[in-house]
């Protein structure tokens, strides 16, 4: 009885591990999210980049940028001319200046400025309406329409179009490809990619110690003053012996009154 009863037995147990499933083995191996590294190091990557150009550019640029302990960064340029114009006479919209340099960049002007909020000219406009301009803190980008065109050209404009206290005009003539003026400054340039070009324009644009009128306007009055989308024309002869000596003596021959557009 006992042997049957343990046959028995063992018969069912046989049949119960038959019927029960093996347990499932889980995997103890860590699965690496690698695509999410990747993205990871990536970003590390250009952050580093973005970071070292920063520095670079910063330290390309910081001797031309304005501050207390530097106040006049065009000091630090090669080439660059500079004149202590104390003149600021107005002259009407019919007189021509004897100016002593070409392009001009300071003594007496007109007493309307030309539109120097990122204008950019096609024709070449009256110099006198171009120094006010400068009287305001613009920088002047005069070019030579028979040496600088095509992609050169469109670079410069690019680089102007749009952009405060920058104007560019062709100036036949010129006897350089390129020349910069700021009020009592000037950079001649045989090639509109020089680096000085840049440097120019962030030392001395809007640079308070540097141009008489701090804060004022470089928009354009309006057609009756001076209208962007006709300009003064500028005159290639030379000035006549009626024309307005650099050392003219103040007077009020403005047809507006110069309020430095505040």
């Amino acid at each position: 009885m006992s042997t049957k009863k343990n046959m028995n037995d063992r018969r069912a147990a046989s049949r119960s591990r038959r019927g029960r499933r093996p347990p499932v083995k889980r995997s103890t191996a860590v699965r690496v999210p690698w695509l999410a590294l990747a993205a990871v190091a990536v970003v590390v990557v250009l952050a580093a980049g973005i970071v070292v150009y920063a520095l670079g550019r910063d330290a390309e640029v910081s001797p031309f940028r304005v501050s207390p302990d530097n106040p006049d960064p065009s000091r630090n340029i090669p080439g660059v001319v500079s004149v202590d114009y104390q003149n600021q006479v107005h002259v009407r919209p019919t007189d021509r200046v004897a100016y002593d340099l070409s392009p001009p960049f300071g003594g007496p002007h007109d007493g309307n400025w030309a539109a120097c909020d990122g204008a950019v000219y096609p024709r070449p406009v009256r110099s006198e309406n171009f120094v006010h301009s400068l009287e305001h803190g613009a920088v002047w980008i005069a070019y030579d329409p028979q040496r600088v065109t095509g992609a050169p050209l469109d670079q410069l404009r690019q680089r102007v179009s749009g952009q405060t206290y920058l104007a560019l005009s062709p100036y036949p003539g010129l006897d350089r490809a390129v020349s910069l003026q700021a009020w009592g400054r000037q950079l001649k340039l045989d090639d509109p990619a020089d680096p000085r070009l840049e440097q120019f324009v962030r030392a001395l644009r809007q640079n308070p110690n540097t141009h008489p009128e701090v804060g004022a306007s470089c928009g354009a009055l309006g057609p009756d003053s001076f209208d962007p989308t006709n300009p003064p024309p500028f005159d290639p002869s030379p000035p006549g012996a009626d024309a307005v000596p650099m050392n003219a003596p103040a007077r009020d021959q403005s047809p507006v009154p110069d309020t430095g557009g505040r």
